[in-house]
């Protein structure tokens, strides 16, 4: 449940790309999608290692990493040429994710015009021993970080989107490979 807050984060864009946040106010949709995703639950615990906020030299850094390039404060990705909804690149979270003692951070961007109907995309990078930053992973979808692990202790990641069975990915070593399809935790197909 460690991607409850990335879902949230990227549900809201997801409802404000589409008009609802607007037609029915922020807060009633932000009670909603609170309910449905469970807000009455405690949060879960953070992931061991390194998380919390990085500077700006290693935010500019895991940025670039992943592809996004600075225009005026903003940072942008996919080239949406500045349709109604977009929402630049941010940092969602920071979390050593695999154990080996380095954070690793998921940095996500919204539009329709380059994500469809999902309306984000996201990219997972990784602060490597030397200090740079390198991407591990970048899809169309919400990541949720799952409790089973591949190779490296890498965990699967679920990518959540419209409808309601979702890939799952798992690191074999080399790339990230189709694991399955999950939805609330239990596997399903397409």
């Amino acid at each position: 449940m460690a991607g409850a807050s990335l879902w949230k984060g990227s549900a809201m864009r997801w409802l404000g790309n589409r008009g609802f946040a607007s037609r029915f106010g922020a807060v009633a949709a932000g009670g909603a999608l609170a309910l449905a995703l469970g807000a009455a639950r405690p949060a879960p615990p953070p992931p061991p290692g390194p998380s919390g906020p990085l500077s700006a030299a290693e935010q500019a850094a895991a940025f670039r990493a992943a592809g996004f390039r600075k225009v005026g404060s903003q940072w942008k990705a996919c080239g949406d040429p500045g349709r109604p909804g977009y929402e630049p690149g941010v940092i969602e979270s920071v979390a050593d994710r695999n154990g080996d003692g380095l954070p690793e951070a998921v940095i996500t961007e919204g539009s329709n015009y380059c994500y469809g109907n999902v309306a984000t995309g996201f990219a997972l990078v990784s602060r490597q021993p030397g200090g740079g930053w390198k991407l591990i992973f970048s899809s169309p979808g919400v990541p949720t970080f799952l409790p089973s692990h591949g190779v490296g202790n890498w965990p699967d990641i679920s990518i959540g989107g419209p409808y309601f069975c979702f890939p799952v990915r798992r690191w074999d070593g080399t790339t990230w490979v189709p694991h399955g399809f999950q939805y609330a935790g239990k596997p399903c197909t397409k």
